[in-house]
């Protein structure tokens, strides 16, 4: 019988197999002792190889590291909806180049991206349905290429930035793999 998903999996000392029919998160902790099982431990520092941090769209059809030719260690990888610059993903960067060494900041939007069209709207329904207002704009945009624009100026123009001056920003194909790099002038 399958354990709710709300509720722990018992400890077992031979509780590998996730149960017939688990939910998605049982098939990760599945698959995370499998990888496990393979583990060495790189001996890696936190800090990236390539000296780069990358804002991405957390949109499940880029595979990021794969589309960049990454590898593990490489990079940091900062992902949120629509890989929008805001409060939170500054706070990521100062982290990551005050404490982590980085010194360049690639932004990467995509084609069909689900913040398109969206609007404010979506955050004044979702107030009116759960009765209390979100501490968070929605960030919606009608215009790739000046959205990516608006968040490479939001980076250059953080005062708690050390290194503003390697940050480019660019728009994923979804359906061709490539990116196209925008013109911060426009």
């Amino acid at each position: 019988m399958p354990i709710p998903a709300s509720q722990p999996l018992p400890p077992s000392a031979d509780s590998a197999a996730a149960p017939a029919g688990g939910s998605v998160t049982d098939r990760l902790v599945e698959a995370n002792r499998r990888y496990a099982d393979a583990f060495t431990d790189p001996g890696m520092d936190a800090r990236p190889v390539q000296k780069v941090a990358v804002v991405a769209c957390m949109d499940a059809r880029i595979d990021l590291h794969r589309a960049l030719g990454l590898e593990l260690g490489d990079c940091h990888t900062i992902r949120n909806a629509g890989g929008v610059v805001t409060d939170d993903i500054i706070r990521s960067l100062t982290i990551s180049q005050r404490a982590l060494g980085t010194r360049s900041v690639v932004l990467i939007h995509h084609t069909g991206c689900g913040l398109l069209g969206l609007t404010e709207d979506f955050r004044h329904d979702l107030a009116a349905e759960v009765g209390q207002r979100p501490t968070w704009a929605v960030e919606a945009f009608k215009d790739l290429d000046e959205d990516v624009r608006q968040s490479m100026q939001r980076v250059r123009t953080s005062p708690f930035l050390l290194h503003t001056d390697d940050v480019r920003g660019f728009v994923f194909d979804v359906t061709t793999g490539l990116l196209r790099e925008i013109d911060p002038q426009g």
